[in-house]
């Protein structure tokens, strides 16, 4: 936090303020899921892991998978080298396959940093394939929070579309909203192998109930082919495919990169509607690239509004609060705090005899361990929990839900 002195606020009145922008049937509205949320949901079997790992969980899978490969494991040692020689620690796996590919441009058909342009094109090839196995998760169940917030999309007739945001490659929100009947356009059109249409993404003439799915570091269904574009589907019988996972921000190939830029325009283009409001979960803030768009969209539009809700206590959400605390529209909400308005701000505390009667599910009262007999609680903001914030999301639309009919 800053060094000034943190204001007292009420958490329940963050909850309120989230409830009526999510009441509002005029209001520009917008999810940004990150990898958090994905992380919410737990698989069938006895160790209740994840579904699908966060950034640094992938990274682990995919470099302990190249170190096991003949092939892959002498080069991806190489580029490890690189980042310790270049004073960069731990990277992820985004990171590392940006590297990857700006070596790859530089090689042309010769070497650069000990790495031949093979080598490279084996790493980019084997990195994507082991990132669609970890992320090629279907939900378990019909019960999670992306069915629910599924069902939220579709429970009120609205002037404006809902826009659904992520940094994730599953393909977990797609299958929630077909689960759910609810139609959406992802900047792909056709049936037997849709084509990416940026001119349909561009002029946006779909009816408002279309939600909008803006996947901004790419995804596992998609794949280039040499010349003709890039594709959505599972297969490709046009030889040289490549997927399209995560942007290196490098002009190291124009056709593969046109619909990372054209996913974030959408969120620039998103941000620049007044009163717009982008509820952000499971997002940890540390891609700079996609921080600058959030704060200039939210700088430029001063009725825009962001509420990014934290999983984690304060002290370690410092990249949030950092930029929060020059952006007085952006509101970090986090376990046991977070800022306001450009203010720094703590949840109260009470009485532990005075709690129960003001508990709510939203906001709940833990010990603090610091206090004489555990006698004092502290206020704990939960909706950072995806899972908690499916259920929020779950009861609103009980509540609000009209029926659709038409466009």
């Amino acid at each position: 936090m800053n060094k000034t002195k943190a204001v007292l606020q009420d958490p329940n009145r963050q909850v309120r303020y989230l409830q009526q922008c999510l009441f509002s049937d005029k209001k520009p509205l917008g999810f940004f899921l990150g990898a958090g949320c994905p992380m919410a949901i737990q698989t069938d079997s006895k160790e209740r892991q994840p579904l699908i790992p966060d950034i640094d969980g992938i990274t682990k899978i995919v470099c302990d998978n190249l170190a096991n490969n003949d092939e892959c494991f002498s080069p991806i040692t190489t580029v490890l080298e690189h980042f310790t020689i270049d004073g960069r620690s731990d990277p992820t796996i985004e990171d590392i396959l940006t590297h990857i590919r700006a070596l790859r441009v530089v090689a042309g058909k010769g070497d650069v940093r000990g790495l031949s342009a093979h080598k490279l094109d084996l790493l980019d090839k084997h990195v994507c394939s082991l990132i669609h196995q970890i992320a090629d998760k279907p939900l378990p169940n019909a019960e999670t929070p992306y069915h629910w917030l599924s069902t939220w999309v579709d429970a009120v007739r609205r002037e404006n579309p809902i826009e659904v945001f992520t940094t994730n490659y599953d393909l977990l929100m797609e299958q929630a909203f077909e689960d759910c009947c609810v139609p959406y356009f992802d900047g792909f059109a056709g049936v037997r192998k849709p084509f990416f249409d940026l001119r349909a993404m561009e002029e946006d003439m779909l009816p408002p109930r279309w939600a909008r799915l803006w996947k901004l570091h790419g995804s596992i269904n998609w794949y280039q082919v040499t010349n003709k574009g890039v594709f959505r589907g599972t297969t490709s019988n046009d030889g040289d495919l490549k997927r399209v996972i995560y942007p290196s921000h490098l002009k190291y190939q124009e056709s593969r990169r046109m619909p990372y830029l054209a996913m974030i325009d959408r969120l620039r283009a998103f941000l620049k509607k007044p009163t717009a409001t982008l509820i952000l979960c499971g997002y940890s803030f540390r891609d700079e690239h996609i921080n600058e768009v959030i704060i200039q969209g939210l700088q430029c539009t001063q009725t825009a509004v962001a509420f990014a809700l934290m999983f984690d206590e304060v002290s370690k959400c410092s990249q949030a609060i950092s930029l929060a605390s020059n952006c007085h529209n952006l509101n970090i909400l986090a376990r046991d705090g977070g800022v306001i308005g450009g203010q720094d701000a703590v949840w109260p505390e009470k009485d532990a005899e005075s709690v129960s009667s003001d508990a709510g599910r939203w906001v709940t009262w833990t010990p603090i361990s610091q206090a004489k007999d555990m006698d004092k609680r502290r206020a704990e903001f939960v909706l950072g929990d995806f899972a908690i914030f499916g259920q929020f999301l779950k009861e609103l639309s009980g509540t609000v839900r009209q029926p659709m009919g038409g466009d």
